[in-house]
């Protein structure tokens, strides 16, 4: 699907992914954090660790934190404890990607911004504290844990723009996968592909912000 061009009057608000478009995430950290404390190399976990349905009904809050590091610890074939698991789990977050604050600052002051992001209850926990700075420039945070959807499924992106009040086709959204972007752009909205920090500076430009 082509996506919309931009244009000064395109848009009436802005919804953004958080991993790799606002926080800098990167599961190897937490992959060699286990391994540190599993006594093994990065690379056995790494052949282990799948992002599979367990994986994906966490992100949905339909599991338990516990059920979900019981699996963990039996996919990665570690004998870690929850806290263990839990330390490496919340490493992935590795600071703010570099220039996004600014941009949402100066956004902020001409649209409301929202979030809509695949997370767990874990890492929500860990991510509004820590990075409550950034985060305040948003109006709300749709979370898939919380939402009970995840992106790409249609249903997700649709209670997200009914829950905001403004048509699809006005809504800019931000995100770092090719699968979110397709699945955005065909419930009607407007979508950024994020590799970096410049193409969401490119598209504020574009919009006249």
């Amino acid at each position: 699907m082509t996506p919309s061009p931009l244009w000064p009057t395109t848009a009436d608000a802005l919804l953004f992914d958080l991993g790799r478009v606002v926080l800098d995430v990167d599961f190897n950290r937490a992959l060699r954090l286990w391994a540190d404390h599993a006594a093994c190399e990065p690379a056995h976990l790494v052949e282990r660790f799948a992002r599979d349905e367990l994986y994906r009904r966490h992100e949905k809050g339909e599991i338990s934190d516990a059920t979900f590091f019981a699996g963990l610890r039996a996919s990665l074939g570690v004998d870690l404890s929850d806290a263990q698991l839990l330390e490496g789990w919340n490493a992935v977050f590795a600071g703010v990607i570099p220039g996004i604050d600014r941009l949402l600052a100066r956004a902020a002051n001409r649209l409301p911004l929202y979030v809509f992001s695949n997370t767990n209850n874990p890492h929500v926990e860990y991510f509004s504290l820590k990075y409550s700075d950034v985060l305040s420039h948003f109006r709300k945070l749709f979370l898939s844990s919380s939402i009970g959807l995840r992106k790409p499924d249609a249903e997700a992106y649709d209670h997200v723009v009914e829950a905001i009040g403004i048509p699809a086709e006005r809504i800019v959204f931000f995100d770092d996968l090719a699968e979110n972007i397709g699945g955005a752009r065909k419930r009607g909205l407007i979508a950024v592909h994020v590799r970096s920090s410049e193409d969401v500076a490119r598209a504020l430009e574009a919009l006249g912000i």
